[in-house]
């Protein structure tokens, strides 16, 4: 998945550190990092994981509906990521997020953003159990055959998928 898709990564760290709303919205997961750096008197930013919208337009009346203290925005940029939830890490581009929330100066606010984060692992690892189990998918191969065992339980692949777990720690210590 993350092999075949180019990202210009200078040009969403940009979109990151200077828009007023950014959706990064990932395709497979059918699931969207809305982020809103808007701030009134009464509401601070807001960042969530969202259902992803069916159009740009879809988009932008569920925002409003979500922040009705604010007015239109300017702009959305929506940004696509046909890649692992993982690779906003190591592409450096989660740190853009969180600086963008840390200047606010609010704690909650940043660790809001990694409880989204959170959520997006969680998401994308449950997605691939789904695809594993054939659950919403169909296989190439087809059902198991008379002599092949179908999956009984999933331990075997809770164990390689927990395995990245181990790499997590420390990635939401409170001083981030």
């Amino acid at each position: 998945m993350d092999t075949d898709f180019r990202i210009d990564i200078a040009e969403v760290n940009r979109n990151i550190d200077s828009a007023e709303i950014i959706a990064l919205y990932f395709p497979l997961l059918r699931k969207t990092l809305l982020m809103d750096t808007r701030t009134n008197d009464i509401d601070g930013p807001m960042i969530r994981v969202v259902p992803m919208a069916s159009s740009p337009e879809e988009r932008f009346r569920s925002l409003m509906r979500m922040r009705p203290r604010f007015p239109r925005p300017e702009s959305i940029v929506l940004i696509p990521w046909p890649k692992y939830v993982r690779s906003l890490v190591d592409l450096e581009v989660w740190d853009h997020v969180v600086r963008r929330f840390t200047e606010f100066g609010n704690p909650a606010i940043v660790r809001k953003a990694e409880a989204c984060l959170r959520d997006l692992y969680r998401t994308e690892r449950e997605e691939i159990l789904r695809a594993i189990r054939g659950e919403r998918y169909q296989t190439l191969a087809g059902k198991p055959g008379p002599d092949e065992d179908p999956v009984e339980d999933d331990e075997e692949f809770d164990d390689i998928l927990d395995d990245d777990d181990e790499d997590l720690d420390g990635l939401f210590d409170e001083e981030n």
